[in-house]
């Protein structure tokens, strides 16, 4: 199953520093035996056992991703459509030898046929009916321009090479790599934009076949049996929840009585954004290093890496979260690291600077995912399999957690925890509402106008990234609901002999885990 992973996502290889692929771009046209193979691994997966869970739910999921043709319909995401994706991601390997060099070098003179490949098959899906929102393929346009109208700061030449291979490189890049680009920008220009949607139908509801592949990546994303309508009442509860916590703590920091009140303090005072992007770097690295150390007292095994924090590249902030982390490689050449978008400062909120290290930093995804990438005794695909219920559940239980160690430094900070707890239950509605209750774009910006604190960017930019990949929004809180009840249940079972960092310690210390599955181990667990 690990070898048909990679071969599905070989830039992923690389970026694990597992060698073989290093070379190779994927085939856009490798889908049906890619799904072939994964099929045949979900007929052997029946053991009962942890493992053979994890491989027929990664399996499944690949299976569900293959279906859902999402490749066809991303055009903006930064990491995840194909253009782009490979600008963002190429940047990022760190070749350590001769043979890594020669590696990317061949890697680069890939790009120009998996580009025509990637045309062929968005040509078959325009002729289908499966076409974009006509503003993403427009930023995608917009994402390529940009690109190519700066040559010498192309981001591909980002990796040190020896004297030759750095010709071969830029050689390549000249007359093969960035006319490839061009080319796709044209045919994005000629072919895709002219039949995009308009902002009235942003979902996949709106496309043939759409409500049966959302709910294929309703299932993919969130491990459980949660339907959309199910999963829209959870966040409207959710919402109304959080309101009295929100009005709470607000009132405390502001002395304001209402949560619109609070929330358009939050979005307009301009000692709440920060002073320049050199701020939000020392901030987050000064957060980070302090979560750190108490973590010892909520943990029995911390990694042994630290986190790094770093800037998202400039050329990539424009369509890039306000945050991501990236994983260390598995033989070190590259540590974790918890990428800050410093876009615009004066117009992001810093009450959500420390949320945002504590969820892709400590305790959130550098202790989940290096944990994981220790565990020398699991098989590897346990160690690295993408679960995103299990992650971004992980994630967004960090947050809440930085709270019971005391982390948030002040009332300000924990506005900006409930701020992202808000937009994580927003999520439940918007992405369902997009795709499944055929909302308009404008739906969806107005309901997390009116039930988040997220600036406007934010606002437009969330809104872009549920179209572009449906129902991976709903992951963080499904998951965090779930460790949170698991936890619940535990307690009440074990009572005094409950023990918090042995809690952590188990949910970590087996990799990432289908909600399912993961439920069964704290059962047996608490169950003694």
């Amino acid at each position: 199953m690990m070898d048909l992973l990679l071969d599905d996502e070989p830039l992923s290889a690389t970026l694990l520093g597992l060698p073989g692929r290093d070379h190779l771009l994927r085939d856009p046209a490798a889908d049906v035996e890619l799904r072939a193979r994964a099929e045949s691994v979900l007929r052997r997966a029946v053991g009962d056992d942890v493992t053979s869970a994890v491989v027929a739910n990664e399996a499944r999921s690949l299976i569900e991703k293959l279906d859902a043709g999402l490749v066809d319909l991303t055009f903006a995401h930064a990491w995840h459509s194909p253009a782009s994706g490979l600008l963002t991601i190429l940047p990022l390997i760190r070749p350590s030898d001769d043979e890594g060099r020669r590696d990317y070098v061949a890697r680069l003179a890939a790009v120009p046929p998996f580009l025509a490949g990637v045309r062929r098959r968005q040509r078959a899906a325009v002729r289908a009916g499966a076409v974009p929102l006509a503003r993403l393929a427009r930023k995608g346009i917009d994402f390529l321009d940009r690109y190519l109208a700066d040559p010498d700061g192309d981001p591909l030449r980002t990796p040190e090479l020896t004297a030759d291979l750095a010709a071969d490189r830029d050689r390549l890049l000249a007359e093969e790599v960035r006319p490839a680009f061009a080319g796709y920008r044209e045919f994005l220009a000629a072919e895709v934009l002219p039949h995009g949607r308009p902002d009235d139908r942003p979902g996949l509801c709106h496309l043939p076949g759409g409500e049966a592949k959302y709910a294929l990546l309703v299932r993919r994303y969130t491990t459980t049996a949660s339907t959309p309508a199910e999963l829209h009442r959870t966040g409207l509860e959710l919402i109304a929840a959080l309101e009295r916590e929100y009005l709470e703590v607000g009132a405390r920091v502001f002395g304001l009585g209402s949560v619109e009140e609070v929330r358009e303090r939050i979005r307009t005072d301009p000692a709440l954004r920060w002073r320049d992007a050199d701020e939000m770097v020392t901030a987050a690295e000064a957060t980070v290093a302090r979560a750190e150390l108490v973590a010892p007292r909520w943990f029995g095994r911390v990694p042994q890496g630290r986190c790094v924090v770093e800037r998202v590249p400039e050329a990539e902030q424009e369509t890039s979260s306000p945050a991501y982390y990236v994983d260390p490689a598995l033989d070190g050449s590259r540590p974790g690291t918890y990428y800050v978008n410093t876009r615009r400062p004066h117009e992001q909120d810093r009450t959500i600077g420390e949320a945002l290290a504590f969820h892709e930093g400590v305790p959130g995804h550098h202790f989940q995912i290096s944990l994981a990438q220790e565990l020398d005794d699991l098989p590897l695909l346990r160690r690295t399999a993408l679960v995103d219920s299990y992650i971004e559940g992980w994630g967004l239980y960090a947050e809440r957690l930085a709270d019971e160690m005391g982390l948030y430094s002040d009332d300000t900070a924990r506005l900006g925890m409930l701020a992202s707890d808000s937009a994580r239950a927003a999520r439940l509605v918007v992405d369902t509402g997009l795709h499944a209750f055929g909302w308009t774009r404008d739906q969806a910006v107005d309901y997390l106008r009116a039930n988040t604190g997220l600036p406007d960017a934010d606002v437009q930019a969330q809104v872009d990234r549920f179209v572009e990949t449906p129902a991976q929004a709903l992951a963080y809180m499904v998951g965090r609901l779930e460790i949170q009840r698991l936890r619940g249940e535990a307690e009440l079972r074990m009572g005094a002999a409950f023990d918090l960092r042995a809690f952590h310690d188990l949910v970590l210390g087996g990799g990432p885990l289908p909600m399912a599955v993961l439920a069964d181990v704290v059962e047996r667990w608490s169950s003694g």
